[in-house]
């Protein structure tokens, strides 16, 4: 019996822990409570408010696992200048796009977007309920045009996630689970 542990193509030694468990349980449980809010809407208004609360506190963590997290977790890490992401945007209409280990430059911009929009939801969504917000038709316009936006930009990270899975052949949908990706380039 082998004492390597057979994990797909690649053997579990051959794998590089990249994404910490803050990370992967802030993943999910965003897009949990996303999908318990856009499917709960007015159907169960105390649930979809306290799913988008606990968006909000998701968010808030987020930020701050941003500064003090592990190292592929930390803005600094994968934020990237305008330079280098359109050096990326070059290299991906190539078809050249070189791996990352963390977050691609693309990948980052869209995490600061998701980030920022369902802030916006979650803040405009709890505007609606104070005295001030409610019944305003521009925060609800706001609230709901900021949601069609939100699942236009999951698809599109969805869509880009399968992408990169398949052109460096590494799941990268699990890896979110795992928390490992293939080591090397």
């Amino acid at each position: 019996m082998t004492d390597t542990l057979q994990r797909g193509s690649a053997r579990w030694e051959d794998r590089v822990k990249v994404w910490d468990p803050v990370v992967r349980v802030f993943h999910w449980s965003l897009v949990t409570v996303f999908a318990v809010a856009y499917f709960t809407g007015d159907e169960a208004e105390t649930v979809h408010e306290w799913a988008g609360y606990a968006a909000l506190a998701l968010i808030a963590l987020r930020l701050v696992w941003g500064v003090i997290g592990t190292r592929h977790a930390r803005f600094t890490d994968f934020v990237p200048r305008p330079t280098e992401l359109k050096n990326y945007a070059r290299q991906v209409l190539r078809g050249r796009e070189r791996r990352y280990m963390g977050h691609n430059p693309a990948a980052a911009i869209m995490i600061l977007f998701l980030l920022l929009a369902t802030t916006v939801i979650g803040v405009s969504g709890w505007l609606l309920t104070t005295d001030w917000g409610w019944s305003s038709e521009l925060l609800e316009d706001l609230h709901e045009g900021a949601v069609n936006i939100t699942l236009l930009a999951i698809a599109l990270h969805v869509g880009a996630a399968i992408y990169e899975s398949i052109h460096h052949r590494e799941n990268l949908i699990r890896s979110m689970f795992t928390g490992y990706k293939r080591a090397g380039k």
